[in-house]
């Protein structure tokens, strides 16, 4: 098949989402299908993430893709956007993320070329963003379809999207020979978090944790990798924990394959995920996983004392998370089988080959 995946931005954007991207784009192109890649990033901005050679890329250059775009410059987007699709005539053309399936779906219409809305995100992320969700339900019926991350997220949407919906899951790449905790035996373990600096994240009651069992486990450092708007803000608050020396922050990487196998323990403090990509690579990795029973994504992912830990928040959220990561940084044999338990279950729901075959059943439907 013909196929045009869309995404705002892939040059300076980090995130789960555009990770996914470039992922399923390379394994569909390995597939023998014409993939070409649109983004609002200038001809030659290359993507952040590893994309296949034979992928072949469109850059806009429309305004600036890391920024909220104005109208005038969403109205050139809209208009580049079907004058490519008109050229290029694919089969089905993907906008990943509202950012982009919204603007997509409006720009195609009266084309006679369907479209594919990817969403990843949950309907939470849209409490302050009101326009843009009204965005999002109005443009719905407009996409021949749309994805969602799973059954639990799909529900929570109203009927005019939820009827478009159909549950496809992120793509985990497996860790070739991947072994649960490689360092915990080490001087220096690693308790290992991956996300954005922003308040979805709560950082800082990651930090508030690890403030409390530091003393008890004198060996095991704290890496925080993501980059964001409170990394000044967690920066002073590892100063004012005492944290300087247990505490690392190095921003993004390129390399976040290296950081999973060099951690012991995994562990993810957010509030809401969509899917919790990163504790699903984790997991992939052979990585026990720690996670809160109240987060949406991440709750969705672990089964609780088989491939993971859930923490109870009660009433003190840096407590009860210290309380259950100090059971299980003290207990190697829980590492060990929590690791491989998720490295099965990940191997088994979400390899890249499985869920491309999904992608792949999607698009021929909507193609016909």
């Amino acid at each position: 098949m013909k196929l045009l995946f869309c995404i705002k931005q892939l040059h300076t954007a980090v995130g789960g989402a555009e990770r996914v991207f470039c992922t399923l784009c390379s394994a569909l192109a390995d597939r023998g299908h014409l993939v070409t890649v649109v983004t609002f990033d200038a001809p030659d901005q290359l993507p952040f993430f590893p994309l296949d050679a034979r992928v072949r890329r469109v850059g806009l250059a429309i305004g600036d893709a890391s920024q909220s775009a104005s109208a005038a410059e969403t109205w050139r987007r809209m208009a580049a956007l079907r004058a490519l699709v008109r050229a290029e005539r694919p089969d089905v053309a993907i906008g990943f993320m509202h950012s982009m399936f919204v603007p997509l779906a409006l720009a195609l219409a009266g084309t006679a070329v369907p479209a594919i809305g990817s969403e990843h995100i949950v309907p939470e992320h849209y409490r302050s963003r009101p326009l843009q969700y009204l965005l999002l339900v109005a443009t719905a019926p407009l996409l021949a379809a749309m994805t969602v991350l799973s059954e639990a997220i799909r529900r929570r949407y109203p009927g005019v999207v939820r009827r478009r919906m159909q549950v496809v899951p992120n793509p985990v790449q497996m860790a070739a020979g991947a072994a649960p905790g490689p360092g915990a035996d080490s001087a220096q373990a690693v308790l290992l978090c991956v996300g954005r600096l922003d308040e979805q994240k709560d950082h800082a009651t990651l930090l508030r944790a690890f403030a409390q069992l530091a003393p008890e486990f004198p060996g095991w450092q704290l890496r925080l990798i993501g980059e964001g708007p409170l990394r000044t803000e967690l920066t002073h608050l590892v100063a004012a924990l005492g944290l300087q020396a247990r505490v690392a922050m190095p921003g993004v990487t390129h390399e976040i394959d290296a950081e999973y196998q060099r951690a012991s323990v995994f562990v993810l403090s957010s509030r809401y995920e969509s899917f919790g990509l990163v504790t699903a690579e984790a997991m992939a990795h052979g990585l026990p996983v720690v996670g809160f029973a109240d987060c949406p994504g991440t709750n969705e992912l672990i089964s609780p004392g088989h491939t993971g830990l859930l923490v109870d928040p009660g009433t003190d959220r840096a407590a009860a998370l210290a309380s259950v990561l100090a059971g299980l940084l003290a207990d190697r044999e829980l590492q060990r089988s929590l690791g491989a338990a998720g490295r099965r279950t990940i191997d088994d729901r979400f390899s890249t080959a499985r869920v491309c075959d999904a992608w792949e059943q999607l698009l021929q439907r909507v193609a016909r």
